[in-house]
Order: structure tokens, then sequence, then C-alpha cells
């Protein structure tokens, strides 16, 4: 009986994110000869424009922007990696051999194996239980805060997430106030800013955002013992954190929403910030999605 005949494919690999992760995906995949396929739907590593100073990873870069072009220029001079920017994935299936990636546009890419390294989003005030807010309010995070938002002024951070870290070695000159508000679940993550003499902490039960047409924004809080209290500041920016953005389909989450690599399809490897939220960085994220690369490369030369 003769051999089934391998299934065509349009690509080796498909990478679903463009970020750290996906980029260092595509740029192992072509450093061992493998095609790849990579699905950006904004633009390569479009976070890390948003970040004004770095201080964790290798080579120098001392800020986001100058890191992602870096690492943008790098990808494009790689022949075996074609790159979508634009384009976005709307549903994975898994199958024996193949996995098949659709795109926003309707085209169906097929290869042996995909990486999952879509990310994670920002969240808003009425994606989390403890704030109270106007219904369909939009606030700013903080990395869009610029000196001039915040010099001379208070502002209120709802949440401790530690793009405020960020925020205040980028800024170290500013003279500014910050009264973060944050849950429990944050506690571990203000303790880069508690030494800070420009933040005060502020942990809560629940807040409930007061917005007004004046200058002043106003929140009552609800303490960890239930003591009651009102605060005011001239703006209000979010750090409550960040939900994953993965594509509909044939993959498993957490009650979290995030892909856990060891429960997914053999032909789905994530990486990057999706894993999880313990390890959200950009080394982690890049040293994942090189792994990811890899994982495929040698499981398709055992076939």
């Amino acid at each position: 009986m003769a051999a089934t005949p391998p299934r065509p494919t349009d690509t080796d690999l498909i990478i679903m994110g463009g970020g750290p992760a996906g980029c260092a995906a595509a740029l192992t995949a072509a450093s061992v000869g493998m095609r790849s396929v990579l699905i950006e739907p904004d633009t390569l590593c479009r976070n890390l424009h948003r970040i004004p100073a770095l201080n964790n990873v290798l080579g120098g870069y001392t800020n986001g922007p100058d890191l992602a072009d870096s690492i943008a220029a790098d990808l494009k001079r790689r022949d075996l990696c074609r790159i979508e920017i634009g384009r976005r994935a709307t549903e994975i299936r898994t199958f024996d051999d193949h996995v098949v990636v659709t795109l926003d546009t309707r085209t169906r890419l097929t290869a042996p194996y995909a990486v999952l390294a879509t990310g994670v989003g920002p969240l808003q005030p009425q994606d989390v239980p403890w704030i109270t807010a106007p219904p369909d309010l939009i606030l700013a995070p903080l990395w869009q805060a610029e000196p001039d938002d915040a010099e001379d002024r208070t502002l209120l951070i709802l949440g401790g997430d530690r793009p405020i870290g960020t925020f205040l070695r980028a800024h170290e000159d500013t003279n500014t106030q910050l009264i973060v508000a944050y849950p429990t679940d944050d506690d571990y993550k203000v303790e880069e800013i508690v030494d800070d003499p420009r933040v005060t902490l502020l942990p809560v039960a629940h807040l409930t955002l007061r917005l007004s047409e004046g200058p002043v924004v106003t929140a009552e809080t609800v303490g960890r013992e239930g003591q009651r209290d009102i605060v005011s500041a001239d703006a209000v920016f979010l750090s409550i954190g960040s939900a994953p953005t993965a594509p509909p389909g044939d993959l498993v989450r957490d009650v979290a929403g995030y892909c856990p690599p060891s429960d997914q399809h053999p032909r789905v490897i994530v990486a990057g910030d999706l894993r999880s939220a313990q390890f959200q960085r950009i080394m982690t994220a890049m040293g994942s999605g090189s792994e990811a690369a890899l994982h495929a490369y040698y499981a398709m030369r055992r076939q």
C-alpha cells in the first residue's frame, strides 16, 4: 500500500503576533532554513514603542523604540520570512498533521506547525470587578502620559501594574505625585515603586470613579478593612494590566484566558506573554519565541 503523500502547505511555520516573541520565532526559524509567515495586525513590536525606558534587556538598549526598530530591521532582511502587516488571525484549527489559520481577509494558511504569540491587550475599568466607573468609559494607560501631563500635577493611577515603574524611571526629573489605587492581586507588583517619594500607595477593596467636566477627578474608595475615603486628582490613568488576545479556534484557555503551552495541540506552540501573567518580560518573550521555532524545526525533522 502506497504511503499517503504529505499535505501541501503554504509555509513551514505560521507565526501569529509580531511582538518580541513572534519576531524571535521568525528569526530563529529563518536561521535554520524554515519558511515562515508572520501575521501582525498593527506594526512589528508595536508595544515596545510605548516603553520609554528599559533596564532589563541585553544589548545596551535603554528605550523600547530603539529596540523595536532594530528587531524590525533585522527581521525584514530575512528572505525566508513573509511578513503580513495589517492582517489578523481570526481562527485557528488543528489537525493530525497540519494547522490551518484563517485571516481577516478569509485567506487560509496551512503549515505543519503554528506559533501563537498574540500577547495581551490593555484592560479598561469595566473589565475588572474592583472598579465602578461610568459605562463605556475609555481611559488612557499610563504609558501614554507625557511629561506635561504629570508635571506639577497629581495623577490618580488605577491599578498597580508594572508600567508605573517604567513611567517613573523614564521621567525621573518630573515633579509629579501619583496616587496608586490597587487591589490585592497587585500587592507584589508595587514593590518596585514603594520607595519612590512621588508615589502614594492606596490599597483598596473597591473604587468608584467620579468624572466631571471640571479639572478635578474624584474617587470614592473602600479600603481593605472597610474604611471609606475620597481622593482627588488632576487626571486619571490606567495601570490595571492586560488580557490575553488569542484568536478563536482550537485552543485551550485557563480561567484568565491565557493559553498554557502544555495544554495545547501538539501542532500549536504558545510563546510570549500569552503563556501566563507571571513572565511578561521582553527577554522571556524572545526566549520562548526562539524555543517555539526550534520545537517546530526538530519535530519536522523527526517526521
